[in-house]
């Protein structure tokens, strides 16, 4: 007897375009063959067979919009196979009418269990769901494990998601609208004022969250992964204890829950000091805003907040903003932003804090920092701490330090060789990008495969205006440990595409091994730094010296070609700017 195969959920998606079939009618196809191709606004997604046969017919064509429920094909079992999966329907093969969505089952419940027996059961279980735990989830669910996703918010994502890079970049993009529109003032173009509407600007940076959030939803009910909302701890090496009283048992386990801001002792419970989640809810915009710490999360808000038309402050205990950046990377950025703020204190203390009606009042402690100040909101911004030590890792005997470190060897695996740990909470920079790279091996290893994590860099990247973008051996780095290297320098002064922007005050820099010439570093400032920077990683993985980039043909005019240019500035054969040459080649 024939069946007919229906479209299946679709998680939070309805009325998706069909903009391929790829089956026709004769076809044998097998479980998860390809049927037809779906468009959303996020992403493709195949259609797979749920059964195994010859095709019959085909109920769908391209440019249909299609639902959970919709007829999609009628197939006719291989010999003494029966049908599988929820969105089949028996029928006979000569009928012409089409299916109708099946009405769903009751919904069964749930024997009680035997003491001792846990609520759920998961070959693997992954606790948090940011940036590093969906992307272990959907890797170990793709290689074929049965996976639970344990997240303590409603929805997917974590702090990078919905409460960090996603959303400060969201307003970052908006606050270089208005700077670039300004800009154009001095060059005969001017917009004039523009006008802030504080809530509706929210607005568009939480729908720009909700269609990644919404995505990951999606994708994980595609990968039957099931997602259990709620805070977990351990119980034991092999049990979870839920705060909804539930537990879960694992043979496997990665822990992702990331980190917290620091929040700094004594501060007054008010709603006008806020940490950087605090920070992104803009509404109502202050008229003075003082953020403590120099920082890339700090300078970042500030970036947002000064070009929004807010008086910004910033306070930083160290002798310099972006503690342990070269130097040099910071002058062009603080040449542009000394003008826009309203001061950068730097060696200096935040002495103490005080609720009062007019606003927060700060005292400080330093050569150039006045004694009091007065601000509408104060952003506390310094830094973030691992939340390794929440979780109740020693009830499963893995080692956490004391500033809820989770040390893990190169298959990210802890002390306990079933438990695993990523991301900010692994040690290392908290990144995002470290994460989901640490979360494929950790996902790999999990179901057996021999998998390492051997990067040989990780770029950092401070998203502000201009961009400082850094990755591989810094000049510190190599000063403090005695390596030896040489360096080249572009600067953008000389650059058709930069003079071009109006943004010549960045540059571009290599560092190279002096007798293998080999790239040990680099590090750009301006515009796009970020993007660009991923070519000088990409040339310290792959091992490549100057000649390699400088031989590269890169697309003229372009900021990218400052590479290839600082290449040339190394070997001797830069023609753009003059530099006495150092060498013979």
């Amino acid at each position: 007897m024939a069946v007919r195969l229906t479209i299946p959920d679709l998680g939070d998606f309805s009325d998706v375009e069909v903009i391929e079939v790829i089956a026709s009618p004769g076809d044998v196809v097998a479980v998860e063959d390809p049927l037809i191709t779906l468009e959303t606004d996020k992403a493709t997604m195949d259609v797979p067979a749920e059964q195994a046969g010859t095709i019959v017919s085909i109920d769908v064509s391209v440019g249909d919009r299609v639902s959970m429920g919709d007829a999609l094909v009628t197939i006719e079992p291989a010999a003494g196979d029966a049908t599988t999966g929820d969105a089949t329907e028996a029928i006979e093969a000569s009928e012409a009418t089409p299916a109708t969505p099946e009405t769903p089952a009751p919904e069964a419940v749930a024997a009680p269990h035997p003491e001792g027996e846990a609520d759920h059961r998961a070959e693997l279980v992954v606790i948090g769901a940011g940036p590093g735990g969906y992307t272990a989830a959907f890797r170990a669910a793709d290689l074929g494990m049965d996976v639970v996703l344990v997240e303590r918010w409603p929805v997917l994502g974590g702090v990078c998601l919905n409460v960090g890079c996603i959303p400060s970049k969201a307003l970052l993009h908006a606050a270089k609208v208005i700077d670039d529109a300004a800009a154009m003032a001095a060059h005969g173009v001017e917009f004039g004022t523009p006008k802030i509407d504080a809530e509706k600007l929210r607005g568009w940076k939480n729908e720009v969250v909700g269609k990644l959030t919404g995505g990951l939803s999606a994708m994980a009910k595609q990968r039957k992964v099931r997602v259990v909302e709620a805070s977990a701890k351990f119980e034991s090496p092999h049990r979870l204890r839920l705060d909804n009283d539930e537990t879960i048992d694992f043979e496997k386990c990665i822990i992702a829950a990331g980190s917290e801001p620091i929040m700094l002792p004594g501060l007054p419970d008010d709603p006008r000091v806020v940490d950087s989640t605090g920070a992104l809810e803009l509404a109502p915009l202050p008229r003075r805003l003082l953020v403590v710490g120099g920082g890339i999360i700090g300078l970042e808000m500030a970036c947002v907040y000064s070009a929004l038309g807010v008086d910004v402050s910033v306070v930083e205990l160290m002798d310099q903003l972006m503690p342990g950046t070269d130097k040099d990377l910071l002058r062009p950025f603080t040449k542009v932003v000394k003008d826009r703020y309203d001061a950068i204190m730097l060696n200096t203390r935040v002495t103490g804090m005080r609720a009062t009606t007019p606003g927060i009042e700060v005292s400080f402690e330093g050569k150039d920092a006045p004694a009091i100040g007065v601000y509408d909101r104060v952003l506390v911004a310094v830094g973030r701490r691992a939340s390794g030590d929440k979780l109740d890792a020693d009830k499963a005997g893995v080692n956490v330090d004391e500033r809820g470190i989770i040390q893990v060897d190169k298959q990210m695996r802890t002390n306990v060789p079933h438990i695993f740990a990523i991301g900010d909470l692994a040690g290392g920079p908290m990144l995002a990008h470290k994460a989901t790279h640490e979360a494929k091996v950790a996902a790999e290893v999990a179901h057996g495969e021999k998998s390492f994590f051997d990067a040989r860099t990780i770029p950092s990247v401070a998203y502000t205006d201009p961009e400082v973008a850094w990755v591989g051996l810094t000049e510190t780095e190599a000063k403090a440990q005695g390596i030896a290297y040489e360096k080249a320098q572009f600067p953008w002064a000389a650059s058709g595409r930069a003079l071009a922007l109006g943004r010549s005050e960045g540059f571009t820099k290599l560092l190279f091994d002096p007798k293998t010439e080999r790239v040990l570093g680099g590090a750009i400032v301006g515009p796009n730094a970020g993007d660009l920077v991923a070519e000088i990683g990409l040339a310290i993985e792959m091992g490549a010296d100057a000649a390699d980039l400088s031989l590269t043909i890169h697309p003229h005019p372009t900021l990218s070609e400052t590479i290839a240019f600082s290449a040339e500035a190394f070997e001797g054969t830069l023609t753009d700017l003059y530099i006495p040459k150092k060498k013979k080649r």
